[in-house]
């Protein structure tokens, strides 16, 4: 029963009166494969004996670290937890199913939503029988079957996950549930149709446990014996003798009838050698990361426990809260919280007074107090783990499936009614995200209005409590005589998009406008100036008519008639019924620096004018192209230590622009902008403004040095050498028994060469100093002598030279390298810290296939969201992806920053595994395929396909 391992020979000749039961009933072979990452679809429609385990790994399943600590061959399970019937209800083991299941693939069924119906059974000495139902869920026929036989639900689920990953696959072909656990499948003859079927698998697998344990038919694991148990189906692997301390465990090696060697504890979920099978192993690691100890060692009193008190659905999050306590320590421990397959640290550090009176060696400092982000909208599982740290496990304190509060906003649009020159809206929205208000959005006419809903409103739908009562709205917009249509929009504010609610077609009755004596209304806006002519901008109307209406333009005393008819679309929907044409922009020509120019709008009837307002302007007038050169001055440099300020100015006569300056420190030049203010300049120079200053700082060596400026034409004519001066820098350097500064800065490594950088500097000399680095104790003396410009523009005066970045070869494996700074004076060195980093073997092309995860592809209004990881094993760098949508590909490059891919596999190298792709698309049905592509020799690997809906 190893799922999609190559079947080995049986490894042990069954006693003869078995022969027959045997025919039937599964006696496998070790699960021969590690934890990696599924194939393609099409490669798993039907068993293979070269494929690879179906079973996701710790990342993309969401579960917690594994350890492999408390691992005991011959305890591997305790009785006590492996017949424990009661560990799960069916609605915790659908939760979990949710928890960990990501989004199921377009046309597969994924274990979550797995339904059957199911056959009776009778009641024998070995299960109490069982009730078929119509339409059973996966969660409820485990559920029925550990009820029945008397066996711990979570031993399926670790079997079911081990076996053909069906916990966490996500396009799972129909055969996967024909055998999800191999019963009835011998190594050495075709499966047993009678088998066939996942009640079949489950109920019958349970059954069989029994009977393993019973002690009759089977006899050669029998509990309270030492055996020498194989490592391999291969005899040359070797045996080891292994005392079974119990039934539990006795049943595990009929079912997998080999031990994990050395290669295979050493790799944790990954692949050991030649001589390693994993069953077992993977058994115990799915156990301890999803449920906590298996009480099989002493692992379980060093393991922590706690208590979940709160999961609840709130706007946009889930609130979290509960304690944790690990029994090895009394410091806060870390709490792990999956949103569905996406998992978050928190610190479990809050003080609780009642667990610390009932703990009082541990202290109250244990209580957590969480708030995460939804991922998505519909069911989902929250898990919380509490994370070890000494020699126990991490332990599941609870999982729950709840509703999410999230997604697009909702509301409705009560009323749409006409007033006198307006429309009245009401109605409700929010954004089942956040409780907070949020912006509705009015058309009319095209010409959108934001309102806030924050009205009271005790009349809400009841699934929206939990947002609060402050989403309603009334608005009113201003409409001329006539129909309008009027459209609502709800604005997003988190995961999502804008919605319509709705567009409702309205008239406003009434009388035309008509003469009232009223005064115009209306803005000078602006007033501006280009080559001596000034324009005059802004709008104006007359409450008693639509047609435009005169302005006049008062300059110097003189005024000028002009049309306000100019198109406004702006003015026209703030004034509705009174049309667009009512504005003006009129240009003329004036003299002098200045010029000041004062609106009026006049009446079309018997009332008054209206005085729109007066503006100033300085007139700026065209400056000709003449060739000339620039104008200016080096006024002066003073020095402070090696810093020199550089002061001045620069005109070009042919523009009023603030121009360039050269400047040159011994030969070597660098450009500024002369744009400094200098009213001084400004004042002997009055065309041009007041922005030709300079005032520039120079980093300059010790002892003298030259500096020269020049002023750089706009134009056809030459530049300008505004002056040089000599200057004399001193350090101030001197010895003053300091101690050395610096920093050591980062580690790397590249296979089993590491390099060690950073920088360090003793302040009584800008000589570069020796630096001691100490791995595993062991020292190597260095010069930091490498340029390093950030450094020294940090610390002017001493130089550039005082960088390390230095190369050796370190063992794979562990090593931890402390670096010093050496005084060169009286002084005491520096200690700059210590990095630990984990070497590990050279990547050899083995010409394996990628692997990673397509997640959960989302859409946006106009685009496409494709996101994941991928690895190939055969290099620790970033891999390339190729993204096809429609059949359409691009390729995009795997080099994303992800830390919990890079923690769950360390020893593939760089942590830049991750993509992320927004692909514009248009609105509708869209396929998106994802391939992870071979670096060297091996296969690509499809990592999914998704079907999503643009809006």
């Amino acid at each position: 029963m190893h799922g999609l391992a190559p079947r080995p020979r049986r490894a042990f000749a069954p006693h003869r009166r078995l022969t027959s039961l045997l025919a039937v009933v599964a006696v496998v072979a070790a699960l021969l494969v590690p934890n990696l990452t599924a194939g393609s679809p099409a490669a798993a429609a039907e068993p293979s004996a070269t494929a690879a385990l179906a079973s996701t790994t710790p990342v993309d399943a969401g579960v917690a670290p594994m350890t492999l600590d408390g691992f005991d061959a011959g305890n591997i399970i305790s009785d006590d937890v492996f017949f424990n019937k009661g560990t799960m209800s069916e609605a915790q083991i659908d939760s979990f199913f949710r928890s960990k299941g990501g989004t199921c693939q377009s046309g597969y069924t994924c274990l979550k939503d797995f339904r059957m119906d199911t056959p009776n059974r009778p009641a024998d000495q070995y299960c109490n029988g069982y009730s078929g139902g119509g339409g059973e869920s996966a969660a409820r026929i485990i559920y029925k079957a550990a009820q029945s036989c008397g066996i711990n639900p979570q031993v399926f689920i670790v079997m079911l996950q081990k076996e053909q990953g069906l916990i966490t696959h996500t396009w799972p072909s129909q055969w996967r549930f024909d055998m999800a656990l191999g019963q009835g499948c011998p190594d050495d003859a075709p499966c047993d149709p009678r088998f066939a079927g996942f009640f079949y698998q489950i109920y019958g697998a349970a059954r069989q446990m029994k009977i393993y344990t019973e002690g009759y038919w089977f006899q050669w694991f029998a509990p309270g014996n030492t055996w020498n148990i194989q490592y391999h189906p291969n005899k040359g692997c070797g045996t080891a003798p292994v005392y079974v301390a119990n039934a539990a465990t006795s049943a595990l090696y009929y079912y997998t009838p080999y031990q994990p060697n050395a290669a295979a504890m050493r790799a944790g979920y990954g692949e050991g050698d030649a001589c390693s099978s994993y069953g077992n192993r993977n058994f115990y690691n799915y156990f301890t990361d999803w449920f906590g100890p298996t009480g099989g060692s002493s692992v379980e009193r060093n393991s922590p426990f706690g208590n979940v008190e709160l999961i609840e659905a709130r706007p946009g999050e889930f609130a979290v809260s509960g304690w944790a306590i690990d029994p090895n320590t009394n410091a806060p421990l870390s709490v792990h919280i999956y949103v569905g397959d996406v998992g978050r640290a928190f610190t479990a550090n809050e003080s609780r007074p009642d667990v610390g009176a009932a703990y009082p060696a541990a202290g109250n400092n244990h209580g957590f107090s969480a708030r995460v982000p939804v991922n998505g909208p519909g069911e989902t599982g929250v898990c919380v783990y509490a994370m070890n740290v000494g020699p126990g496990a991490n332990v599941l304190l609870g999982c729950k499936t709840l509703l999410s509060l999230t997604g697009s906003p909702v509301g409705k649009v009560e009323s749409v009614t006409a007033g006198k020159g307006t429309i009245n809206v009401a109605g409700w929205a929010l954004d089942p995200d956040t409780t907070d208000p949020i912006e509705v959005h009015l058309y009319l006419g095209g010409v959108g209005r934001s309102f806030k809903a924050d009205v009271a409103r005790t009349d809400l739908p009841a699934a929206y409590k939990a947002n609060g009562n402050r989403h309603g709205f009334t608005a009113s917009l201003p409409a001329a005589i006539g129909t309008h249509t009027v459209c609502a929009y709800g604005i997003n504010t988190g995961p999502g998009w804008n919605i319509e609610m709705g567009c409702f077609e309205v008239t406003v009755t009434g009388t035309a406008i008509e003469e009232k004596g009223r005064t115009p209304i209306g803005s000078f806006e602006t007033l501006t100036s280009d080559g001596g002519r000034v324009t005059a901008k802004g709008w104006a109307i007359d409450p008693d008519t639509a047609s435009p209406v005169k302005v006049h333009l008062y300059y110097g005393g003189v005024g000028r008639e002009y049309t306000a008819n100019k198109t406004r679309t702006d003015v026209g929907a703030a004034n509705p019924g009174y049309g667009n044409a009512h504005g003006f922009e009129e240009t003329f020509a004036v003299s002098g620096a200045k010029a000041e120019v004062c609106a009026y709008a006049l009446n079309t009837g018997p009332g008054v004018n209206a005085f729109l307002g007066c503006k100033t302007v300085d007139v700026v007038e065209t400056i000709p192209e003449q060739g000339r050169v620039p104008i200016g001055e080096l006024e002066g440099v003073t020095v402070s230590g090696t810093t020199a300020t550089v002061k001045g100015w620069t005109i070009d006569p042919d523009t009023r622009e603030s121009i360039r300056v050269h400047l040159y420190l011994n030969g070597v030049g660098r450009e500024f902008i002369a744009n400094k203010d200098r009213t001084d300049i400004s004042e002997r120079y009055p065309a041009y403004g007041y922005y030709h200053g300079f005032e520039e700082k120079l980093t300059i060596p010790t002892g003298e040095s030259t500096i020269c400026a020049y002023g750089i034409n706009t134009g056809p004519g030459g530049h300008t050498f505004l002056g040089c001066k000599t200057v004399t820098a001193s350090s101030g350097i001197q010895e003053k028994g300091r101690v050395p500064i610096g920093s050591f800065e980062a580690v790397q490594a590249s296979g089993t060469s590491v390099t060690a950088s950073g920088w360090a500097i003793d302040p009584d000399t800008s000589s570069s100093i020796r630096v001691h680095l100490y791995v595993n104790g062991v020292g190597r003396e260095y010069i930091a002598d490498k340029a390093r410009a950030d450094v020294g523009a940090a610390n002017p005066g001493y130089g550039n030279a005082h960088g390390f970045s230095e190369t050796f070869t370190l063992d794979v494996g562990t090593s931890t390298i402390c670096a010093y700074g050496i005084n060169t004076g009286p002084g005491g060195h520096t200690f700059m810290g210590c990095k630990t980093i984990n070497v590990t073997a050279p990547v050899v092309d083995r010409g394996r296939p990628p692997f990673g995860n397509f997640e959960p592809l989302t859409a946006s209004p106009g685009r496409l969201n494709v996101a994941g990881w991928a690895i190939d094993a055969d290099t620790a760098d970033p891999i390339a992806v190729h993204i096809y949508v429609d059949g359409a590909g691009l390729a995009y490059m795997a080099d994303i920053e992800r830390a919990d891919v890079a923690a769950a596999y360390p020893g593939f190298g760089t942590s830049r595994r991750g993509f992320y792709q927004s692909i514009p698309a248009t609105p509708g049905a869209h396929g998106v395929c994802v391939y992870a592509i071979n670096n060297g020799a091996g296969g690509h690997t499809l990592l999914g396909c998704q079907s999503v809906t643009v809006p």
